[in-house]
């Protein structure tokens, strides 16, 4: 892109500065560390950015133009100025009522698309009144046993009209499997159901350990999931490719970015190898990232990623549909970043966050409560971080343009520099067998725990500032108003689980759940049989349990 000429002129400029302008200025007052680093232990930061430092960037190849090849400056040729993105604040209460109310509260207040939490049990395939469920009900999320319990989820919400995100993994198929039949009740066509569920049981074993059955048939149902989504409701993504949690484990971007791929990959590669045309499935995969707290590392990140996407379904997958090469992808602020000390300081770091997203180009985003490092937002915090994402929408200006940050020398060369370190930790997955090779031999574990305990490190010591934690402290208290699940609203969701398990046909109950058990003995795809056993009102544990009994469970390290 420059002149070689040109670039000489400047490196000579460049010393000229550093000797007559800049040495004097260190002698005198210095600068305020030895060195300078990216947010978790990442890239160098230099002092200046110059053109020499972007000096091998070719604009077709790197760059070119939003909406085209190689999607480094966005997905869609107009990004934020044809249509913001989707506000969908994650949300999900203790009890199937308490989350049809926060839904109709958020949609009231402006928030464009749904995210639904679950609790513990739900997560981990247990019903409510199962003995491992004890303590855990409706505390991270809704606790959902039955369709009964998403009819009431989405009682006044025509599904036609709202796009939906569900954070689930291990049991998948059983949630979506509810949502479609929800849909169906309500008269809308499948095709018109729009929305996300994570299913990335890859990350499960890497982060954040919700798991039920082994890798191998966990990746079964995935590919039967996207075999049956691509036939019967085209239009909703069927998979979350989560780095979220990766670097919530206390991964570098570079690392977020290169295990998220590597999951990517690896459910492409068994998509096909199922027999599943890649351009048939691929354009409804979705990538969930992390918007962290370096506002420029985290939008070099998003950049780097699409541009790395793109090279791997054009190069690694030979797609030729456009959509199944555009990386698209959920954003959502880093809870582990927020602390239980001085809350309202969360405020602030959400908004930076958020602000990360948007200037890499989210398609949708979530803003954290204040108060989430204590317990599922109150009305008012949520409130407060839709607000966030509405005044960064229509008050900043940061939306205005597509790629606001092009052509900047710190956030070019820093887009390189994570996707070159992204690239080579790839080239280790692939040398170890892929990304379940690596995670089964627990290698990719143990590279986010040494940068978590590097990072631990740094904080305890007080080289890693943390406002309100370990500087700029305050010994004034606190006065929380945090939401709590009560013992009655347990003892009610275990009642009416009683109630229909009373009311149902057990006949048709059993009968759709052996046919699920021969499915899933066989090669017969899943999914079908799973609609089918919800509408009988099959319980998620009973669903679940007949697929542990086929498949077997996961202890951490082997099956059993």
């Amino acid at each position: 892109m420059f002149d070689e000429a040109d670039l000489e002129a400047i490196r000579e400029a460049h010393a000229a500065w550093a000797d007559g302008t800049l040495d004097p200025t260190l002698e005198r007052f210095g600068e305020r560390k030895a060195s300078f680093t990216t947010d978790t232990a990442g890239q160098s930061v230099e002092r200046l950015y110059t053109p020499v430092d972007v000096a091998d960037l070719e604009y077709d190849e790197d760059l070119g133009f939003p909406g085209e090849p190689p999607y480094t400056r966005g997905v869609y040729p107009t990004m934020h100025r044809g249509r913001l993105w989707t506000m969908r604040q994650y949300a999900g209460m203790g009890t199937p009522a308490e989350t049809n109310e926060r839904f109709h509260y958020l949609l009231d207040e402006g928030q464009t698309g749904l995210s639904m939490a679950f609790d513990l049990p739900t997560q981990m395939g247990h019903d409510s009144d199962d003995s491992m469920a004890a303590g855990e009900v409706g505390k991270s999320g809704v606790a959902i046993d039955t369709l009964a319990d998403m009819e009431t989820v989405f009682d006044g919400i025509p599904l036609d009209e709202v796009s939906t995100s569900m954070t689930i993994n291990a049991p998948a198929a059983v949630l979506l499997a509810m949502y479609i039949a929800v849909g169906d009740r309500q008269g809308v066509d499948r095709d018109q159901l729009r929305g996300t569920i994570q299913n990335d049981v890859l990350k499960e074993y890497v982060a954040r350990n919700t798991y039920i059955f082994p890798p191998d048939p966990s990746m079964r149902i995935v590919t039967d999931i996207f075999e049956f989504c691509a036939a019967e409701v085209p239009n909703f993504n069927t998979i979350s490719i989560s780095g979220y949690h990766i670097r919530e484990a206390g991964s570098t971007a570079a690392q977020e970015v290169a295990f998220t791929l590597g999951d990517g990959i690896e459910y492409v590669q068994a998509a096909v190898e199922a027999g599943l045309d890649v351009d048939a499935f691929a354009p409804q995969l979705s990538f969930f990232f992390n918007a962290h707290n370096n506002i420029f590392e985290e939008a070099a990140k998003f950049r780097a990623a699409r541009r790395m996407w793109y090279r791997i379904m054009d190069e690694r997958f030979g797609a030729t549909d456009p959509g199944a090469k555009r990386l698209k992808f959920h954003a959502q602020t880093a809870g582990s970043t927020l602390t239980a000390q001085q809350i309202e300081n969360n405020v602030v770091r959400v908004g930076y966050q958020a602000l990360a997203a948007v200037l890499g180009g989210a398609q949708s985003l979530h803003t954290n409560g204040k108060d989430e490092a204590l317990s599922i937002p109150t009305e008012q915090s949520v409130r407060t971080a839709l607000r966030t994402q509405q005044i960064l929408a229509h008050e900043s200006g940061v939306a205005d343009t597509v790629d606001p940050l092009a052509g900047s020398y710190y956030v070019e060369s820093l887009t390189d520099e994570i996707e070159a370190d992204a690239w080579a930790i790839l080239e280790e997955v692939d040398a170890r067998g892929g990304m379940q090779a690596a995670i089964e031999e627990q290698w990719v574990q143990r590279q986010i725990q040494d940068v978590a305990y590097q990072r631990q490190q740094e904080i305890e010591a007080g080289d890693r500032v943390i406002v309100g934690v370990n500087a700029f402290e305050s010994a004034d208290a606190q006065d929380v108003d945090i939401e709590d699940v009560s013992a009655a609203d347990v003892q009610s969701k275990i009642e009416g689980l009683d109630a229909v398990r009373a009311d149902r046909d057990q006949a048709a109950v059993d009968a759709a759940l052996e046919d699920l058990r021969t499915a899933a003995a066989g090669a017969e795809n899943v999914m079908p049989h799973v609609v089918s056993a919800v509408k009988a009102y099959a319980t998620v544990g009973e669903i679940c349990d007949v697929l542990r009994d086929v498949f077997g469970e996961y202890d951490g390290a082997t099956s059993v």
